[in-house]
């Protein structure tokens, strides 16, 4: 029983005693905790920005551009681009109307300093500032390169980004009209017998044609431009037209080393087939010159005999599997 009281007599003492360590450092100081320097304080707030002005930055810059621009901010707010209102991982210089336009607060101070207008801006200008977000990816790779971009064709041509007619892409006019109002020869292509069926909506423009550019290659008589898929622009046709091509073991070397535009008008003719020659043995003479004698009398100069069409026995023009002749 006494080891038991002299044991808890302990206990109690060094809890005293440990307490007595704690407080004494309040007694000795008159019971006031030690202060920071007067600096620290000003110095801990400047290193930490206010939460609600830094959630709130890009929202507050919108309200301030829509006191003189309400309709333009409006559209915004309905716009693709409102999303960068939420996405923090470029900073502010990526959100809301400076993230386009530059910094504005000079302008609100006073309107006479201007921010980026595109619409007084060069096509070199406004692309490169476009690019600035939209560089990235297979679509926008070679933007810089793009024949568009080479005719001084900018990305606001097509593209409105507060008053867009589609909901989708932001352009200023839908397909294919937007693409006609400047290639009006393809517009006329499209309205021939024989054609792709663009204006009846079954495809559109951009399912072959890359617009923000892929490059262009000279073949023949014909430049591929800004063609999906394939610099030779052959392998956007197959997109389509896989039975043509191939692998085969026999390949008709014209498919091969022209693509399809050696004999074909890619948007459309007067010819079936879309053909560059309404006489398919005429579109074949263009290559096979020196045709063995047996052809001779169906090779005649005035095209008069019966078998004068290569298709009759060359049945396999685009590569056959069975031998070099293409018959079969």
């Amino acid at each position: 029983m006494k080891l038991a009281n002299r044991t808890l007599r302990l206990f109690v003492g060094g809890i005293l005693f440990f307490s007595g360590l704690i407080v004494a450092p309040q007694v000795v100081l008159g019971g006031q905790q030690p202060q920071e320097p007067p600096g620290s304080a000003v110095a801990s707030s400047q290193g930490k920005p206010d939460d609600a002005t830094t959630d709130g930055s890009a929202s507050t810059e919108a309200e301030t551009c829509k006191t003189c621009h309400e309709d333009i901010t409006t559209s915004f707010e309905k716009s693709p681009h409102w999303k960068t209102m939420n996405d923090t991982r470029g900073g502010h210089s990526k959100q809301g109307c400076e993230a386009c336009h530059g910094p504005g607060g000079d302008h609100a101070d006073d309107p006479s300093k201007p921010v980026f207008d595109y619409k007084t801006a060069t096509p070199e200008a406004t692309t490169d500032r476009c690019l600035s977000c939209h560089a990235s990816g297979s679509e926008h790779m070679s933007a810089s390169n793009s024949f568009h971009r080479q005719n001084d064709v900018s990305c606001t041509s097509c593209h409105s980004m507060h008053h867009a007619r589609t909901k989708e892409h932001m352009l200023v006019k839908a397909e294919p009209g937007l693409c006609y109002s400047c290639h009006l020869q393809q517009r006329a292509q499209f309205n021939m017998p024989f054609r792709h069926r663009v204006n009846e909506g079954l495809i559109q423009c951009t399912d072959c044609h890359n617009q923000h550019g892929t490059g262009g290659v000279l073949e023949g008589d014909h430049l591929v431009r800004q063609v999906r898929t394939s610099a030779s622009g052959d392998m956007v046709c197959f997109k389509c037209h896989a039975d043509k091509q191939g692998p085969f073991v026999f390949e008709h070397a014209a498919v091969r080393l022209e693509g399809c535009g050696s004999c074909h008008v890619a948007h459309g003719g007067a010819n079936a087939h879309m053909l560059k020659y309404s006489n398919v043995n005429l579109l074949c003479l263009q290559c096979h010159t020196n045709s063995p004698g047996i052809h001779a009398t169906v090779m005649d100069a005035n095209q008069s005999h019966y078998e004068q069409a290569c298709v009759n026995c060359h049945v396999k023009i685009h590569g056959s599997n069975f031998n070099g002749l293409l018959d079969r």
